[in-house]
């Protein structure tokens, strides 16, 4: 429950048949504007994602507004709790996909793999027989997985398909193995087992709620877990019971940083960490070191400062 000092944050998705998606950007944006909310909504044909923040009365006129469209009624939401308003702005974005695969004839509307709930999840991935799959991006899976769990190492995912290629490649007579994903919040999972019962895998299962619900809902001491979950928000990662995790953030990547990392000559706040040093232009960083220095004087004059934001979970393109 929030208090005066603390605020709701929201992250939900749904996949639904929206050819009039455009025509809900306005009176969303609207509703949420009225009620001090702000975070990112993405909308498009195939459905709604977004992660928002706010007063808790707020955030429940919000999701009562998106649910009164029948089609989004039962819309699954992760709540949280935070002290600080972990986002400035107020976006809802029209988009061709609301996570990003850009292979068309995966569609979770017409066909999904089979959902497995976190408290079943054990047993499935401890059969022999299972390949795992962690979904999401390589720097994500490098601070935090499951047990045994293949890492794709795709830098987005438009590059998934290409692992399922591979996989297919190294099948045995052919013969499609039995596949478990898992992704942060379940929403990636949903479009990738669309895109591999398309391509002739039959037995294809995803965690119902993602990571985050397992952490949630499995005992530590039960875990296959291991490591920390990389968020997208002002916590950066998190751990068993979604307590904090350690982990601070690079914000001219966005990548996760470690107090290790901090301490090395290539990390400076805001303009470098040692995954991005040698990757940025000189103008980049001539601009991240500007920008650094308004965030340093906004603090100082105890204002808040846009460019010190965080991106929504699981709302970027890839």
């Amino acid at each position: 429950m929030s208090t005066d000092q603390t605020y709701t944050v929201a992250a939900m998705y749904k996949f639904a048949t929206l050819p009039d998606f455009e025509a809900l950007q306005a009176p969303l944006q609207a509703v949420c504007r009225a009620n001090q909310i702000m975070g990112t909504v993405l909308l498009a044909e195939e459905g709604i994602n977004g992660t928002v923040a706010g007063p808790q009365k707020g955030i429940e006129h919000v999701i009562a507004h998106i649910q009164s469209d029948a089609r989004l009624k039962g819309i699954g939401v992760k709540y949280s709790y935070t002290e600080k308003m972990p986002f400035h702005r107020m976006k809802v974005r029209l988009k061709k996909e609301i996570v990003t695969l850009g292979k068309p004839i995966a569609d979770p509307n017409k066909q999904v793999g089979t959902y497995v709930k976190p408290e079943d999840w054990n047993e499935l991935i401890s059969d022999p027989d299972v390949i795992l799959v962690d979904t999401r991006n390589a720097y994500e899976v490098a601070i935090g997985t499951f047990r045994g769990a293949e890492d794709p190492k795709t830098a987005s995912f438009r590059e998934f398909p290409d692992w399922v290629e591979a996989l297919k490649a190294r099948a045995a007579d052919g013969k499609k193995p039995k596949v478990a994903m898992f992704c942060t919040g379940g929403i990636r999972c949903e479009k990738a087992s669309s895109y591999m019962k398309t391509e002739g895998f039959e037995d294809v299962y995803h965690l119902e709620g993602g990571i985050l619900k397992y952490l949630e809902k499995v005992p530590e001491e039960e875990s296959l877990w291991k490591g920390e979950c990389f968020v997208f928000d002002q916590r950066v990662s998190v751990e068993h019971g979604l307590t904090p995790g350690s982990y601070d953030m690079c914000h001219a990547c966005r990548r996760p940083i470690s107090e290790e990392e901090k301490e090395t000559p290539q990390y400076q706040p805001g303009v470098s960490c040692p995954h991005c040093y040698d990757a940025s232009s000189p103008e980049q960083i001539a601009r991240f070191t500007s920008r650094q220095k308004q965030i340093d004087l906004a603090k100082k004059r105890n204002e808040k400062h846009l460019g010190a934001r965080y991106e929504a979970p699981e709302l970027a393109d890839d």
